[in-house]
């Protein structure tokens, strides 16, 4: 069998503020060994299980976080950025289950530094009409291909999130969030084991299912009127309102790479403090 780890930094152990995330900084020095940690111990539970093939695909801004150097030698890691599926990078080349690392809540809810792909200048996302985080919409994609969720891992906020997009996952938290900004996490050495336990348990969820294909049409809420202008200028993007967007595509795959140019669109948009 092959596993996938989408792995994502903001939901990682430890990771509370945006200096622990933000590529250049001494902060995020320090969280990549963290979260290449988490990685590996996801790594040995799939490893228990009896898997001999993961790919981890870098998930996190930049997608060159993780340290290549200290990575398990069992997984190979795809890294580097412009993947046509992005954070799901891999979900079509007959993996047979996906682990969801280090992810966070989506844009307008509570949880430790949520968002959905923009940092802060989404203020909503719905898939057909259910507000979603990159871990629904990712998901979603993910079931379009046969491939099920195996394990979720990030904070408290998280986990309530992947109970209802993905039930048969283990969820791990690896801390609670407190605020936006601030959590109670766990040593590393105990998120370790939890992640190491969790993924192997996992593993009984592995096995494609029937792939899941069906018309999407996702929305999206901005906090600046001029970023809905900006991508409504894309083909087959409508401005629902003041600061919104609309669209429809005929499969999953599609309506995530559309979604890739709306967000892209619009954070070219921004200018400095004013958004």
């Amino acid at each position: 069998m092959r596993i996938m780890i989408s792995a994502d930094m903001e939901g990682a152990t430890g990771v509370t503020w945006t200096d622990d995330v933000v590529p250049g900084t001494e902060q995020w020095q320090r969280f990549r060994r963290l979260f290449t940690g988490d990685v590996n111990a996801t790594i040995s539970g799939l490893a228990e299980a009896g898997i001999d093939d993961v790919l981890v695909n870098e998930a996190h801004s930049s997608q060159r976080n993780l340290l290549l150097e200290d990575l398990d030698p069992r997984a190979r890691m795809l890294t580097g950025r412009h993947k046509p599926l992005s954070m799901m990078e891999g979900i079509d080349s007959g993996v047979d289950g996906v682990v969801f690392l280090g992810y966070h809540a989506g844009a307008g809810c509570d949880g430790v530094l949520s968002h959905t792909y923009l940092p802060n200048q989404i203020t909503g996302v719905w898939l057909d009409g259910v507000l979603a985080s990159e871990g629904r919409l990712n998901a979603a994609l993910a079931a379009e291909y046969g491939v099920p969720v195996l394990m979720v891992s990030g904070d408290d906020k998280t986990c309530e999130d992947a109970q209802d997009y993905a039930p048969d996952a283990t969820l791990v938290a690896v801390k609670e969030c407190v605020s936006r900004y601030a959590a109670v996490c766990l040593a590393p050495s105990v998120a370790y084991a939890r992640l190491t336990e969790a993924a192997a348990t996992g593993m009984r969820q592995a096995g494609q299912r029937s792939p899941l294909t069906s018309e999407h049409r996702i929305e999206v809420e901005f906090d600046a009127s001029h970023l809905a202008q900006a991508a409504a200028v894309i083909p087959t993007v409508e401005q629902t309102g003041v600061r919104s967007v609309g669209f429809d595509a005929p499969d999953m795959t599609e309506a995530m790479k559309a979604f890739k140019i709306v967000t892209a669109i619009a954070d070219g948009a921004v200018q400095g403090k004013y958004g």
